[in-house]
């Protein structure tokens, strides 16, 4: 249905999360899927800048685990998305250490865009654009301001539920997060991007 001109269009109304958590775990379907299509865009992001070319077997098994031990979660929806975080973590560290015994792909960037959030389709050009940008700019931080700036900002957790999932204080999480943060934004200022460049 398309709007007339001038009409506004309500926004499309965000699942009750937390009730989708509740659900799942008694065994309902629909509420897994609607916590999957919350957060699985953000931590194939996460996985992406973790482990490279293999996020998406490392966000497969992230899910499994999930699925199976999702009957003995306790928490509220901040938790539960530092349980998958924490999940997704160690999966990929797992990866690394099997990656370190064998060769591996380079990672192509390309790769992070292609997974879009899906909850707003107006600018995607745009915004896959300033995703490679962002990932890029974000993998070149430390390791550890990197990693406290996609859970709190890509993956949306607190800091609290960060310093968990890096095994680390919540002021350490804030801190680095601060820090990288910090350092993006002179990235923005001192570079063109978002289609600005000469052709």
């Amino acid at each position: 249905m398309r709007a007339a001109a001038g009409e506004v269009i309500p926004p499309r109304a965000e699942p009750d999360l937390e009730e989708a958590l509740r659900a799942a775990s008694r065994g309902d379907e629909a509420g897994f899927v609607a916590l999957y299509r919350d957060l699985q865009p953000r931590l194939l992001r996460y996985a992406t800048a973790l482990i490279g070319s293999e996020a998406e077997d490392v966000t497969a098994e992230t899910w499994l685990q999930v699925a199976r031990d999702l009957r003995g979660f306790e928490g509220d929806l901040d938790g539960f998305r530092g349980w998958v975080s924490t999940i997704c973590r160690n999966r990929a560290l797992d990866w690394a250490r099997t990656r370190s015994r064998r060769p591996a792909d380079p990672t192509e960037m390309d790769t992070l865009a292609e997974h879009p959030d899906t909850t707003d389709a107006h600018g995607s050009a745009m915004e896959g654009m300033s995703t490679r940008w962002a990932m890029a700019q974000i993998l070149a931080l430390p390791q550890t301001e990197a990693e406290a700036v996609l859970l709190r900002a890509v993956v949306g957790l607190d800091a609290p539920t960060a310093a968990k999932v890096l095994g680390k204080r919540p002021g350490a999480v804030r801190v680095a997060a601060h820090r990288g943060l910090k350092k993006l934004a002179k990235a923005i200022d001192s570079d063109r991007w978002m289609g600005e460049h000469d052709a």
